[in-house]
């Protein structure tokens, strides 16, 4: 275990690609701060640490060392690649920040960019989630994962394939910008999220029951003399791949949920202050001057018309609270006998002008 956590291996192209994401992200953010414009820190965490950390520990770490000794190292290595560096880029949302950071005309043609025909190909969803699949049984049941291991170019290709294929499907999903058709809505992308747990699962579940060693060769010939046994060495990388890739969906689903709740709330509230603009208090009609009635009054909108926002006013708004009826007018008095009548108790109803003490007190007297 110390020979793991202390073996590490400088990769330069990875080196140089982490440097320049981190460096274009970092400008960005403080291009935003210049603006006193705010940017999340977690997005921040979550781009440095999750992200560009997880791509330096799958490429330069002991999994790098021993991944061409051991498979197990070289199938932990893939699904890093290949789903938890893809998540933690996809946190820090580096679509939205780049739209907002660049210049209005560089940020036009991200936008293009990012909706034209083939990356819209590329990122949908079926088509995205295809390709992620594809692309593990490609690398280790066709000869590409042996000859990547001979051939340093192919293996630093391998990581670039890898990285990409994720990114197509995980990027899009959590990103604020509309990348995705109409249709995928937080609910969908949910469900999405959850088929695309069950696909990953599919590579480790084939590579730990497959009956023929993959890049066996290569394996029995280069392994140390600690090494473990070469098949239970791949019944190690096939259950590491399925372990990451079920924990990995996890925290993809929860930030879909939470996505979803904010979406939620942030649309009430706009729908609440739309309704507050709207729903005005009506003024009283007034009466006619010829007749002394108040003219025919007409039902408020909201009473008549269907849809989200009527339904929310009629939720809202009390009963015939909203009627505008005009106040009766006042009943004239009598002839001053019983004008008092509403300021006394019902005893003293029978009050008359010309007594000073009501009759049921005379009476009781």
């Amino acid at each position: 275990m110390g020979r793991l956590l202390s073996s590490w291996q400088l990769d330069v192209p990875v080196l140089l690609l982490v440097v320049a994401l981190g460096a274009l992200y970092g400008w960005g953010v403080l291009r935003l701060r210049r603006r006193g414009e705010r940017w999340p820190p977690a997005r921040v965490v979550a781009f440095a640490l999750v992200g560009l950390g997880a791509l330096v520990v799958a490429t330069m770490s002991a999994l790098a060392v021993y991944d061409h000794a051991l498979f197990w190292p070289a199938a932990v290595q893939n699904i890093l690649l290949d789903l938890v560096v893809p998540l933690g880029l996809a946190l820090g949302d580096p679509l939205s920040l780049a739209v907002r950071a660049l210049p209005e005309g560089a940020s036009a043609r991200a936008r293009r960019a990012m909706t034209g025909r083939v990356v819209r190909l590329l990122t949908f969803p079926l088509v995205s989630t295809a390709l992620v699949l594809v692309t593990e049984l490609t690398v280790y049941f066709t000869p590409y994962f042996a000859t990547a291991l001979r051939v340093g170019w192919l293996h630093e290709l391998m990581y670039l394939h890898l990285l990409v294929a994720g990114c197509l499907f995980v990027v899009p999903v959590l990103t604020h910008e509309q990348t995705l058709p109409a249709w995928c809505t937080h609910p969908v992308r949910a469900a999405l999220v959850f088929l695309d747990g069950v696909v990953d699962a599919v590579p480790g579940l084939v590579v730990m029951t497959h009956g023929t060693l993959i890049a066996g060769a290569w394996y029995l010939h280069h392994a140390p003399a600690w090494a473990p046994d070469p098949r239970y060495d791949q019944q190690l990388g096939g259950g590491a791949m399925l372990g990451i890739a079920e924990l990995v969906a996890l925290p993809f689903l929860l930030a879909i949920l939470v996505q979803w709740a904010r979406h939620e709330r942030a649309r009430a509230a706009a729908l609440d202050r739309r309704l507050d603009r709207e729903l005005v208090p009506a003024a009283v009609p007034a009466r006619r001057p010829d007749t002394g009635r108040a003219p025919d009054l007409v039902r408020p909108w909201w009473e008549t018309e269907q849809g989200e926002i009527a339904d929310r006013v009629r939720r809202r708004t009390p009963r015939d609270a909203h009627r505008n009826i005009p106040p009766s007018p006042p009943r004239p008095a009598d002839d001053g006998r019983r004008s008092r009548s509403c300021e006394h108790t019902p005893w003293q109803w029978t009050t008359r002008r010309s007594d000073s003490v009501p009759t049921r007190q005379r009476r009781l007297g």
